[in-house]
Parts: C-alpha cells; sequence; structure tokens
C-alpha cells in the first residue's frame, strides 16, 4: 500500500531510496524481521556514519548516511507490506531521525570548527524545515485517502493499534512531544489553515520535497564527498529562508 493514491503522487525528491526501501520489504515481508528491526538497522546505520564523519572517512559517511535514509524508508514499507501500522514504529522513528540529526550536525560542527551557536542555529532550522514538508505532506495524505498512521496534529495521545501495547504508544507519543513539540508549534502557528485549502499540486510538493528528511542527508552526503564539510551548516541555516517562501506559495495557491 502506497502512502499516496496514484493520482496525487509526486515525484518526491527525499524519497530516492524508496525503489530499494521496496525491496527490502518484500524481501522480509515473510520472514520474523519486523519494522522494528529495520528502524534499529537505521539507528546502526547513522551511528556509523557519525563515526566514520569523527575519523575523516566521508566517503563511508556519505555511503551510510545514504544507507541509513534507504532503511528509513524500508521499515515504513515493511509495516505496509505486512499490513501492521504501528504508532510504536512511528513514533520510535522520528525519535531516532531527531537525535542522529543532532548528532551529525554536532559531529559536523566539531569537524569543521564552527560554532556551536550556528549548529545550534542551522539545526533548529534543519528541523522547521522537515516539519513544514511533512505538516503539509501529512494533510495531502489525509485529504487523498492515503497512509493515515501520521496524523496533521500531534495533540493527543492514540489509542494503540492491534498488535502493539498502549504503554508503549503512551511513552513513544511523550518524549515525541518533548523533542518535536516546539518545531510543530512553530510550523502550526505560521501556518495554521493549511489543512483547510484544497489538496496541493504535484509541482508545489516536489519542490517542497527539498525539505525531506532524505534529500537532506544526500545534501550533507554531497557536501562530505566534496570535502566541504565547512558549508553544511550555513548551508542548511540559509536554507531555512525558504520555509517562508513555500508557506506563502501554499497561502496563494489556496
Amino acid at each position: 500500500m502506497s502512502k499516496l493514491p496514484k493520482t496525487h503522487k509526486f515525484i518526491d525528491l527525499s524519497d530516492y531510496g524508496r525503489p530499494v526501501a521496496v525491496k527490502i520489504a518484500n524481501g522480509l515481508k515473510e520472514t520474523s524481521f519486523t519494522p522494528i528491526h529495520v528502524t534499529l538497522a537505521f539507528i546502526v546505520s547513522g551511528l556509523a556514519a557519525c563515526y566514520c564523519m569523527i575519523e575523516g572517512r566521508y566517503e563511508y559517511a556519505a555511503f551510510f548516511l545514504i544507507l541509513k535514509s534507504i532503511l528509513d524508508a524500508a521499515d515504513g514499507e515493511l509495516a505496509r507490506a505486512k499490513n501492521k501500522p504501528s504508532y510504536t514504529g512511528r513514533y520510535l522513528d522520528s525519535i531516532a531521525d531527531i537525535i542522529l540529526n543532532a548528532l551529525f550536525f554536532g559531529i559536523i560542527a566539531h569537524i569543521s570548527d564552527t560554532e556551536f551557536w550556528l549548529c545550534a542555529m542551522a539545526f533548529i532550522g534543519l528541523q522547521l524545515q522537515g516539519t513544514l514538508y511533512n505538516y503539509y505532506y501529512v494533510i495531502l495524505r489525509n485529504k487523498c485517502n492515503g497512509d493515515t498512521t501520521s496524523r496533521i496534529f500531534e495533540d493527543k495521545t492514540p489509542v494503540a493499534l492491534k498488535g502493539e501495547k498502549q504503554k508503549h504508544v503512551n511513552l513513544l507519543f511523550a518524549i515525541y512531544k518533548v523533542l518535536y513539540g516546539l518545531f510543530d508549534k512553530i510550523i502550526y502557528t505560521l501556518d495554521p489553515k493549511a489543512n483547510e485549502g484544497r489538496a496541493l499540486p504535484k509541482w508545489f510538493m516536489t519542490i517542497l520535497s527539498t525539505f525531506g528528511l532524505g534529500f537532506q542527508l544526500l545534501v550533507i552526503a554531497v557536501f562530505l564527498i566534496l570535502k566541504l564539510k565547512a558549508i553544511i551548516l550555513p548551508f542548511f541555516l540559509g536554507y531555512t529562508a525558504f520555509i517562508l517562501v513555500f508557506i506563502g506559495i501554499r497561502k496563494k495557491l489556496n
């Protein structure tokens, strides 16, 4: 099952790993491997990327960043292939993402001698970019009868789905709110009526997908390979300005 029906699918520049992710999911469909196992695998890949960055092995770091992106898509694909969606997996995935992102940026700041304030501001920008993309993407999925495991407004603890425990959902949702609550609130405040408009056009979602985590990791990987590590954090800080541009375009479209 796809996240979107065919008529509303767009070219997602952050989702380049999806074809490989689908193959991984199909290969694991009839096994005892669960989406949680795949999530744990992408955490390991992310940590491997961190180690390689510290050691100055930037080509290997780039490889593990891309592998992390692929596995990040594969856990959701496996959940859909097994028809076992879960809030446990959804929140664990997001929690792992933000912690790894913080590690990536902290290490990049260290190896590029970037000041802490710039690292912190770039990280905040990175997360706001991803939040805006996810916000609009989840709205689109809900409007177009797509996957609804992710909710537009994460304001209440969801009821556990079949096969998962409510206490796990409660714990992970609480952690999610601590880590993402401020970013969600900022984006909701900037565009509180996004859910009231019509479905966003494909071309807009394609451009907006440059805010997706997969594309962000690809940018980091390319800069590392090109030995341009000092540019990474300033780039993401500067690119954050496009949040207001995209919100302005969204309002004009509706």
